[in-house]
This record gives structure tokens, sequence and C-alpha cells, in this order.
């Protein structure tokens, strides 16, 4: 049965460059509706068409739940007084229903069932690796930067490294919104970013540390302004993600071994090892960390090892990733040691995948005894639960109408 969706009451305002005519068809085409750019009696005779009011934001969950009803209507609370913001009808409802949203009124029909953000549970995000509550905010001039705020941070992963969650955000905004006004598109950040890892590679090896260091450092920003424009922006494609994903999952160990290629020398201080071995053990190290993290999410829960517990989630701000080794390397190379850096990236990272591998076979022993696992965001309400520091730390207080 085809689907319709039709527009009213556009804001006139742009929220990250985007009017709310292209957010909602960006949205709504993914959900399979076709924009009525016509007066809705240019509608064939069956079929459905979703109304929605331009000058409110809305939560993907909630067009969503929409699209997964019949002759429902979304409402919210203005001024003490319920109105309709969106309704999916019947296309015969259709005009009625536009009527009624127009007028801001609800209908008093039971044909249609009301729905409110309260009918709606606080969703985990296994993409985002965070919980969150949905929201439907008014679109005006004096809140525009605090919804663009909204949906930044909504584009924001809850689990990741200590760098990227908190340092990278402001100023990530601030790069975000530079690319978003003036038509930068994600896959042109990643493959800067890809050309940048590359010049830091070849500067490591050739000895040049601190210029590598300050192109790597350049890299990994970029590496979090990509995502955040495709979601605020909404541009994400398969090809986005898995070229933003091939480059960081392949570059990190490329990137130590030039770092120990262009060492002036190496003592092998920590431990005596050679330099090859130190190298060896960080290659062997990662990619058994990877594939820990690969099978719990095929063979254990549906979702990352880091969202089992608040353990994982805080153990995911140091573990041996790319962005906590960069920063043991930059401590080691303004100590005048590099080498031992080198060697405490291949301690941190054997240590790293030995307790992903402990929390793997714990897993796997309550799955075996009592069912899959759960994750922690999944039972907790993020509006609700503040009081916990685990739930401040990764989850975003819930989105105001103010």
């Amino acid at each position: 049965m085809a689907k319709y969706w039709y527009l009213i009451k556009d804001s006139g305002i742009r929220l990250w460059n985007l009017s709310s005519e292209d957010r909602l068809k960006r949205v709504l085409t993914g959900l399979g509706f076709e924009y009525l750019g016509q007066e809705v009696q240019a509608l064939p005779s069956s079929g459905s068409v979703l109304v929605v009011r331009g000058d409110y934001l809305f939560d993907d969950r909630v067009l969503q739940a929409l699209d997964n009803e019949a002759n429902v209507v979304f409402q919210v609370t203005r001024n003490a007084q319920a109105i309709p913001v969106a309704a999916h009808v019947d296309v015969l409802n259709a005009q009625e229903m536009l009527d009624f949203m127009k007028d801001e009124r609800l209908p008093e029909s039971h044909a249609f069932r009301m729905m409110r953000l309260e009918d709606l549970s606080s969703g985990f995000s296994k993409t985002l690796k965070k919980s969150k509550a949905p929201y439907v905010l008014p679109i005006r001039s004096d809140n525009r930067e605090r919804l663009e705020e909204q949906l930044f941070s909504g584009s924001y992963k809850g689990v990741t490294d200590l760098v990227t969650k908190f340092l990278w955000p402001v100023p990530a905004t601030w790069a975000t919104r530079f690319c978003a006004n003036h038509g930068i598109r994600p896959n042109h950040v990643t493959a800067l970013s890809l050309v940048l890892a590359v010049a830091a590679g070849v500067l490591f090896w050739k000895g040049q540390l601190w210029w590598g260091l300050l192109v790597g450092w350049m890299m990994t920003f970029l590496d979090t302004v990509d995502g955040k424009l495709a979601r605020v922006t909404i541009t994400s494609s398969w090809w986005g993600n898995i070229f933003d994903h091939g480059i960081d999952l392949i570059h990190p160990p490329l990137w130590y071994w030039a770092w120990g290629m262009g060492l002036a020398g190496f003592s092998g201080e920590l431990f005596g090892y050679s330099l090859y071995t130190v190298i060896a053990v960080i290659f062997v190290g990662y990619i058994a960390g990877r594939l820990v993290e690969g099978l719990w999410h095929l063979s254990i829960a549906g979702f990352g090892i880091f969202l089992w517990r608040p353990f994982d989630s805080y153990f995911r701000l140091v573990t041996a990733r790319r962005n906590p080794n960069l920063i043991i390397l930059s401590i080691s190379l303004l100590m005048g040691r590099p080498d031992i850096g080198l060697e405490s990236v291949a301690v941190w990272t054997v240590a790293s995948t030995a307790i992903l591998l402990l929390r793997f076979i714990m897993g796997l022993g309550q799955k075996l005894l009592e069912g899959a696992p759960t994750s922690w965001l999944a039972e907790i309400d993020p509006g609700k639960d503040r009081d916990s520091l685990a739930v401040r730390v990764f989850t975003n207080p819930p989105a105001t109408a103010e």
C-alpha cells in the first residue's frame, strides 16, 4: 500500500543547514514514504498519508512509531493545551485530519487513536551505543541553537574513548557546523582523514614523530566529525559507513609499526624484548581484541561488549584503542622516550585484550546458565536515573521544549 507524507506549517528555520522539508524528506524517504507536494485532494483513493508539522523537530523514533500505526494522531502539550503535530491516517481521512491540524484541534472521533511521548519507551540505540529519551520540540528562532545542540549531542556515541567523549565535542561542533554550512559532505571528511592517516604513518616511519603525532591527532578529530556530520544532516550511507569503519579498523596497528621503524633507538628497557617482538605483540593483541569484540556480538549478544555492564562502558574510555594509545605515545615523546611509549602500548594492548577475553568468558557463562546478557543501557531510564554516575556519563538528559 502506498504511503505519502504532507507538510504543513513550515517554520522556515534551517537546522544544520537543512529546512524542515529537507530533513523530513530524508527521514521519511528511508521509511518508504513518498513526498506529496500538491494538495491532498490529488491523492489516490487508497493508501495512507502522514501529515506532519514542519515547525516541530521530531525524533526519528516518533516518525517510526507513526509509520507502524494506522489512523493515529500524535499530540503534544503547548501552553497547557493538547494539539496535534503529526498524524498517520487513511487517505480517505486525510482532508479531515488536515483541517484539524491546521486549526490545532484534536479530533473527537474514536476512529483516531491518540499517541503521546509517554507512550514511547526510552530507546536503546546499539548504533550510537547509548540510551536516550524520544522528543518532539517546537522549532523557533530563539531556540534554534539549542535544537542544533540537541541534534548534535544525539548524534554522539554514548560509549567511546575518553578523547572523543570529553575533548572533541566542542571543536567537533564547530567543525560540523562549518561543513554543514559549506556543503562539505561526510565522505569528503572521511577521504581527508584517510589522507591524514597515511601522512601520519609516513611521518612516523621517517622518524618525524612530532609532526606525525600532530597529523595523527588531526586525523582522529576528523574521524569524529564525519560521523556527526552524517547524522545531523541525515546523509549516512552504506558506503560511508564501510569507508569510515574500514579506515578505523586497519590503520592503528600500522601506525605503531611505523612508529617503531621511525625510532632513532630502541632499548627494550621494559622487558628486554626486541623492537620486532614488541610490534608483533601489538599486532597480535590488537587483532585478538577485535576478534573477541566481534565474537561477543555474533555469539553472545546483539550489542557490543562495552555495552554490557557499566564497568565495560568505563573500560571503553581507556581500552587500548587508537586514541588512548596516542595519549601514551604523546606522553612518551614529551619525556624523550618514544621507545618506552611503544612498549607501553604493547603492554596495555595485551592487558586490554586479556580483560576483554575475561569479560567474554563471563558473558558466555551467563548466557549458558541464565540466558543472553542484556545491556545496562537498556535497563535504565536516562531521565529518571540521573543520580547514577554511569547514567550521567554515558547518556544525555531528556530534551525539553523550553
